[in-house]
């Protein structure tokens, strides 16, 4: 019988692609061998998948899902992104369509690292460390992180279920979520009491340091004898790099904010302080809670290594890690974990987080409307915590200029409580 050379002839030359497309790479950035017999098996298996399968199936479903594979077995903030570059960069500048949730791969389903203040997620009562499972009715354990988050994003106006697994309930909750247009503020200030300012960062974009060092000036302006200052960052997702470095050196007059480091310790590089100290010296509280992440972690590390603040809440989420983006075609974007976080007394924040000075609960959750679906079968959740949604401006209540927004937050309570006897303390020593 007889048998076509083309299937062979496939192999043979998907094999010296791949082959003449990455021996010069591989062998200047290493001395290792190329793993031509692993080349070899790839070839062979792309031929008889090719040849094999019970469904048709075209080169390139089977060369994306390969690249896939591969970015599967890193790290979950590694991704291949198709059309989604300008999603990206969206979410760095304040305006995007979704639900205003940031989210990453874990556990065979999709972790909730913080909703975003403001949002459809926020809203509905979505929680840091929710696992979600299924988005309408498709599980997503078989989802890369790019499609679920694909599907979480559409036209604004139109709805999606999220069936999700929590800390505490024994039985999964269905949330139905309103897409909408996500606009993020990331900047919002005003005061607790008298002399006590609150500067709340919801996300580290491109304009927030500029925004963060206008709200300052305003609370200064406000009162010329501003005590202290609380300093939110809790269920703040993160952002951009220099955001944070530019947000940490408003209160950091000197020294180290943030170093990074590619693998192997190599090719570290150092983000330095400026001089000046735009709080002015006075005692700074930070919030932050396991919503905390990323950018959150590098502000609430400087500052805490520069004795500069107290850090407060519990321990955040421990995203220590750089992803670089490279845009490899005008379809195709790839995101690669690159580099990892280090604070100025070198600590890594990798799966470690940032472990405040004093920790402290947050008492109350959100009132949720919840639909029972099933018991839950396992789950190995860590504890969820909520994330409060601040109302703006001052308040006068029984002759007092405490803000409302204080008896509602037992953190920030406690955060107002522990600035006041700083002041005194500060006083008495002066």
């Amino acid at each position: 019988m007889y048998s076509s050379p083309l299937p062979r002839l496939l192999t043979a030359t998907l094999a010296l692609v791949i082959i003449a497309s990455f021996t010069t790479r591989y062998s200047q950035a290493n001395q290792d061998p190329l793993p031509l017999a692993e080349i070899s098996t790839f070839a062979k298996v792309f031929e008889t998948i090719k040849n094999n399968y019970v469904e048709d199936i075209s080169d390139e479903e089977l060369l994306q899902a390969a690249v896939r594979g591969m970015l599967s077995g890193l790290d979950p903030h590694s991704a291949l992104l198709d059309n989604r570059l300008d999603d990206v960069r969206s979410e760095t500048s304040g305006r995007y369509g979704g639900l205003g949730i940031e989210v990453t791969k874990d556990n065979g389903g999709i972790r909730v690292i913080s909703p975003i203040d403001d949002t459809p997620a926020q809203a509905a009562g979505i929680l840091p460390n929710d696992l979600i499972v299924r988005l309408d009715d498709r599980p997503v354990n078989r989802m890369s992180l790019a499609d679920a988050v694909g599907i979480m994003r559409g036209e604004p106006g139109t709805k999606i279920k999220l069936t999700i697994v929590r800390q505490g309930s024994d039985v999964p909750l269905v949330f139905t979520l309103t897409r909408a247009v996500i606009r993020i503020r990331s900047v919002r200030s005003y005061f607790l009491d008298d002399n006590f300012g609150y500067l709340r960062v919801t996300q580290f974009q491109t304009p927030t340091p500029e925004l963060a060092r206008e709200q300052i000036h305003e609370l200064f302006k406000e009162s010329n004898a501003m005590e202290g200052l609380v300093l939110d960052l809790r269920n703040n997702p993160g952002g951009e790099l220099q955001s944070a470095v530019g947000v940490s050196d408003l209160f950091i007059d000197q020294g180290v904010i943030v170093k990074t480091r590619a693998r192997n310790n190599t090719n570290e590089q150092v983000f330095n302080a400026t001089p000046g100290d735009l709080a002015k010296g006075i005692p700074i509280v930070v919030l932050v809670n396991e919503g905390s992440a990323s950018a959150s972690e590098i502000v609430a590390g400087a500052l805490q290594d520069h004795n500069r603040a107290i850090i407060m809440g519990t321990q955040t989420f421990g995203k220590g890690s750089v992803q670089t983006i490279w845009s490899l075609d005008k379809e195709t974007t790839l995101k690669l974990t690159t580099h990892l976080y280090y604070t100025p007394s070198d600590r890594s924040i990798q799966a470690l987080g940032i472990v405040p000075d004093i920790t402290i609960e947050s008492r109350d959750l959100p009132a949720l409307e919840q639909e029972e679906v099933g018991r839950l079968r396992e789950a190995d959740l860590e504890g969820s915590l909520d994330g409060e949604d601040l109302d703006d401006g001052l308040e006068e209540e029984n002759g007092s200029s405490l803000n409302p927004a204080v008896k509602e937050d037992y953190q920030l309570q406690e955060a107002l409580n522990l600035l006041k006897g700083l002041s005194i303390a500060r006083r008495q020593i002066g």
